[in-house]
């Protein structure tokens, strides 16, 4: 069976009707997808199995005043569990900082609890680089 792995572009959110359940964290909201996808900044690299959507990463580049070039923020990496130790999910990150470097983007970043042992594996896998202080992510509900 052959996997695509490629970037999703504007006007390509309805390949996301078809996604393998636990890719995503939640179900697939139509409207947010194509807002997603029309927007420049936003990037979306997908694993597509006969028609169905069986791995991802979602990812930003971002520009900031003190930088000069963008950095790309790599937000979320999910395979589906039937498609796990394939190697996909390095297929996937592969793909995305690619897709990075096209962009002119100079860093890469990833955030993950020491406690999610393969997201650990693929992080250091892929050549990422471990950060030497502790992270605390802080949560402000707004609504």
């Amino acid at each position: 069976m052959t996997t695509e792995v490629r970037a999703l572009g504007p006007g390509e959110a309805g390949l996301l009707e078809r996604v393998a359940d636990d890719v995503f964290d939640d179900p697939i909201v139509p409207a947010r997808a194509r807002e997603f996808l029309a927007d420049p900044h936003h990037h979306l690299v997908v694993a597509i199995e006969d028609d169905v959507v069986v791995g991802m990463v979602s990812a930003i580049d971002y520009l900031h005043p003190d930088k000069a070039d963008p950095e790309l923020w790599i937000n979320e990496v999910g395979v589906a569990s039937s498609h796990r130790g394939r190697g996909l999910g390095q297929a996937l990150l592969q793909a995305t900082l690619a897709l990075g470097r096209e962009l002119g983007c100079r860093v890469a970043w990833v955030a993950t609890d020491r406690s999610n042992t393969p997201a650990m594996r693929l992080y250091a896998a892929a050549g990422g680089a471990e950060e030497p202080q502790e992270t605390v992510l802080f949560t402000f509900r707004l609504e």
